[in-house]
């Protein structure tokens, strides 16, 4: 028997098969060819259709069914991962009423503004763990704000795996760490927050029921089955957004624990079980998958949106065949680019920086010195910078990092990046060959079997490197001060 795993992301949809019984891996396969289109007609948009997600998905099942010859009976459960904060709204019929706002959506950052002045700070401190900024919560305001004719007609709101799994079972849910991410919940009185949904002008019953995290969330219908090749009847056992189920691919459970991702955003998460938090803005908490109000496990998270899309710019714009040419030629050059510097805030508002938008740049382009190797290393140095000073903000909490964990894929394949941040850390770095598709299988696991099965299919199937910090960590640390010197700069004016 197998698990089936989906990580419904805003560039490819992956699918992954596992063996039940032991974890391992059997194949991972993505959908379309190249990556998804994101629509923005306006100035911070990023939009996509909720049912292009749902075609890949289906595409995506039946080629790693066909690629492996599996019966549709030998699936005995599906997990979901999926891009988070996105918001989908569908009618009473279950079907979108325009396209989904996506994670790097700006749009919203304003009226999230607003909301925190409405609500205080105070009470978004010790209620939410957040600002409103610019989540789910603000989105929807702007919905209502900007096209009251679809807000009349919402009858549920969803995040973007929401939707995915409405589309198996044909019942609309969400689960608590769900609701977190965007940001309707309140911690304090584990609930929904009705001071939010009132400062905001929401309605109540726009919130879909409530289901585990691990555990049965329905099964797949007639129809579903139809269209994606699996088994009438098949159960959907856990659902989660795309960090907090990067974090549990890597085993990534306890305090002190961070999960580090290098994809089109980076994103640090810090699993700690502290209810309370200094910093609203830049650094976010959410329920972790393991979360419940008698027990909280919480995710702080940094995320810098404009991280693998920078370094995609870049070869594109070069026009570098591979990404493995591109850490090639980064490699040939020394720490610190030689003075070059990139930063990589191209991709929205940035909540390391305030909700700030600057823009990406590129610093001291010397036209007789610096090559195209130049702006590769420069590129994923300033993606690490970008990430360290976000990390700077954790340990200004007092948040204490044991483990260190990354996925062997994107950024992270290039070492150059992980030696790099290996260095600025001074903490090994674990490297394992899973995904969040992975991940979204073997949650299965926890259901049927519990935790310490799952942590045991991780440790025996996937790790693969651990980077140690280098003798000589000076030359990294001089240039991400001289990196953040001119952040600051450009910052101020």
């Amino acid at each position: 028997m197998y698990y089936l795993g989906l990580d419904i992301g805003s560039s490819f949809i992956k699918v992954a098969l596992v063996e039940a019984g032991s974890g391992k891996t059997i194949g991972v396969h993505a959908e379309p060819d190249t990556e998804l289109p994101i629509e923005s007609k306006k100035k911070d948009w990023a939009e996509q259709h909720p049912d292009l997600w749902w075609t890949h998905t289906c595409n995506a099942i039946h080629a790693i069914m066909n690629e492996f010859s599996i019966p549709k009976k030998e699936i005995s459960a599906i997990g979901i991962a999926y891009q988070m904060h996105g918001l989908v709204v569908v009618d009473k019929n279950g079907l979108p009423l325009r396209k989904a706002i996506i994670w790097c959506d700006s749009r919203a950052v304003e009226i999230g503004n607003r909301a925190m002045e409405a609500l205080g700070t105070d009470y978004c401190r010790s209620h939410l763990l957040n600002t409103p900024g610019n989540f789910t919560a603000s989105k929807l305001k702007w919905i209502k704000e900007n096209e009251p004719e679809i807000y009349k007609r919402i009858d549920k709101i969803l995040l973007p795996g929401d939707y995915i799994a409405s589309k198996f079972t044909e019942h609309q849910t969400t689960t608590i760490p769900g609701l977190t991410e965007g940001v309707f919940w309140d911690f304090k009185k584990a609930k929904i927050s009705s001071a939010l949904v009132d400062s905001l002008g929401l309605q109540q019953h726009h919130f879909p029921d409530v289901v585990p995290t691990f555990g049965l969330q329905g099964n797949i219908t007639a129809q579903a089955a139809k269209d994606c090749g699996l088994a009438e009847g098949t159960p959907l056992l856990y659902r989660a957004g795309d960090q907090p189920n990067n974090a549990l691919s890597l085993n990534v459970f306890s305090p002190g624990n961070i999960a580090m991702t290098g994809g089109t955003s980076a994103v640090v998460y810090y699993v700690s079980d502290q209810l309370k938090t200094k910093e609203i803005s830049r650094l976010n908490t959410f329920a972790h998958v393991n979360y419940s109000p008698a027990q909280p496990v919480l995710g702080k998270l940094l995320c810098l949106n404009g991280a693998g899309i920078q370094y995609k710019w870049l070869k594109e714009n070069l026009k570098i065949a591979t990404y493995t040419e591109m850490n090639e030629l980064a490699a040939g050059i020394a720490t610190g680019s030689e003075g070059l510097m990139v930063f990589p805030f191209g991709n929205g508002a940035e909540r390391v920086l305030n909700n700030q938008n600057p823009g990406a740049s590129i610093k001291h382009l010397d036209l007789n010195r610096h090559s195209s190797a130049h702006l590769c290393r420069a590129t994923l140095e300033g993606i690490c910078f970008a990430l360290m000073y976000g990390i700077e903000i954790l340990i200004s909490e007092g948040l204490e990092i044991k483990v260190a964990r990354a996925g062997n894929d994107n950024l992270f394949r290039s070492e150059v990046f992980s030696q790099t941040m290996c260095n600025l850390l001074g903490h090994p770095i674990e490297i394992y060959n899973t995904t969040g598709a992975v991940g979204a299988a073997r949650a299965c696991m926890i259901h049927q079997a519990g935790f310490d099965t799952f942590s045991k299919a991780v440790q025996g199937n996937d790790l693969v490197k651990t980077f140690t910090p280098e003798n000589n960590i000076q030359p990294y640390i001089e240039a991400y001060k001289l990196w953040k010197m001119e952040l600051q700069s450009q910052l101020k004016n």
